[in-house]
This record gives C-alpha cells, structure tokens and sequence, in this order.
C-alpha cells in the first residue's frame, strides 16, 4: 500500500482508514500497554524466565507438569494481546483473555503480598490492578457516554 497525496494534498483514503484505527482516542493508553506486555514476555522468553516461572512457580502450586507450557501459553498470550493493541484488532478477545491473567496473577502471587508494588510492600496488586482498568477502558472507551446518552 502506498501513501500516495490525491490533488489536495490528503492521503488516499486506505491510508487514513487504517491510520485511524490506529490512532485514535486509546493510542496514548494502548501504547504503554503494548510496551508493558511486550517487554514481560520477551524478556523472559530469551533468559529461562519462562521455564523457570514454569518448573519453579506454576509446576510447584498444582499445575505439574504442564507448567512450562502454561506459562509459554501466558507470555504468548501477552505477545498475541501486544500484537492485537497495536493493530487495533480483536481488542476485547485479548484484553478479556488479559484481564483473566491478571486477576489470576493477583489471586495466586500478589494478594499475599499486599497492596504496594514498591514502597510500601513488594510485588503486590497495584500494579496488576491498574493494568486491569487500563485494558478495560482501552476494551469500552465510550461505555459511559452511552450510558449517559441514554438516558
């Protein structure tokens, strides 16, 4: 696909299609989104983190022994969730498939360790808590104007 400018100057109509999909009103939330998701699950896809998170942590609480593929499952997920974010794409398939981790994530890992990610605690539910509300704008940006548009 080209960028070709018609006699006025403004790009052909493909062109802006798909720029607005993608840079609309949940780009500012989207793209810190997508960087968050990408750098959790690359990361650990090239240092072991991935194995480890699945021999030390999903095989030793009850999920042995598919933890590793569990846990491979978790961080593609975030990567196929990345992916969707930034085509603006099955948007509401992967945050809702996001938002299950997180809050799994907050039932088995964080709850135990409070409130604070830093500070006042260490790895707790804030940060996790964030990203679900976070997501669920990104999934329903207008669900409140419709609301109050109908009443």
């Amino acid at each position: 696909m080209t960028n070709k400018q018609n006699e006025s100057g403004q790009l052909n109509t493909i062109t802006n299609k798909y720029t607005r999909r993608i840079f609309n009103n949940t780009f500012l939330l989207r793209f810190p989104i997508i960087v968050i998701l990408i750098a959790h699950s690359v990361g650990g896809m090239f240092n072991g983190g991935i194995t480890d998170f699945g021999n030390l942590y999903l095989n030793e609480v009850g999920f042995a022994p598919f933890g590793i593929i569990l846990a491979w499952a978790i961080k593609l997920s975030h990567l196929a969730a990345a992916i969707c974010l930034l085509t603006n794409k099955y948007v509401k398939l992967a945050g809702w498939i996001t938002i299950f981790i997180f809050i799994m994530g907050i039932i088995m890992v964080h709850f135990q360790e409070g409130w604070f990610v830093v500070g006042g605690g260490r790895n707790g539910v804030e940060f996790n808590f964030l990203l679900i509300f976070t997501i669920f704008y990104i999934m329903y940006p207008n669900l409140f104007l419709k609301q109050i548009a109908n009443r």
